[in-house]
């Protein structure tokens, strides 16, 4: 007799929401698998026990977005946020490690969302998340401080972040983890 498994366990769901994305697969089966997925995908994004808080962490990131969907949503000539800003900040919240604390979130005037990890004051790392794949980031660490550009590919965070999330937040009292 069969047996149900979870898909979740066997596959993974970075693997699922591959499968979930257009590929250039257009058999009436590719478009039935990419559908199934897609809906596994979305019920358990949508579950607090399944997905944790990240779960939480893409709904803010969609209703800061419905908060700035129109132009000059600030009264000062900013840009909206537009779908394929969600859905790029959406993805990197999902290939964050779950030991990776999760970053505040807030709307930026040209468009892309800001992700912030604050430790204090004069330690933070700030990433802006925009439609492209590439994802400009800044940091302070006391009187340390730079910034620069990675790309993102959609699954997997660049090293470069982790490693400067890390180092912000592994500062004080409890440890994240390390590479």
């Amino acid at each position: 007799m069969p047996q149900a498994i979870s898909i979740t366990e066997r596959v993974g769901l970075t693997a699922l929401h591959s499968l979930a994305r257009q590929g250039s697969a257009i058999s009436a089966e590719a478009q039935s698998l990419r559908k199934a997925a897609s809906d596994v995908v979305d019920y358990v994004e949508r579950s607090q026990a399944l997905f944790g808080s990240k779960a939480a962490a893409i709904s803010q990131i969609w209703a800061l977005a419905n908060e700035c969907d129109r132009p000059d949503w600030d009264g000062e000539h900013s840009f909206p946020i537009e779908h394929a800003t969600v859905f790029r900040a959406a993805a990197f919240i999902r290939a964050l490690p779950d030991w990776v604390p999760l970053p505040e979130f807030a709307p930026e005037s040209d468009g892309s969302i800001s992700l912030d990890w604050i430790q204090s004051r004069n330690h933070l790392f700030s990433l802006s998340v925009g439609a492209s794949n590439r994802l400009p980031y800044a940091w302070l660490d006391g009187t340390d401080k730079g910034h620069a550009v990675a790309n993102f590919d959609g699954d997997a965070v660049p090293r470069k972040i982790l490693e400067g999330i890390i180092g912000i937040m592994n500062r004080g009292n409890a440890s994240i983890g390390s590479l």
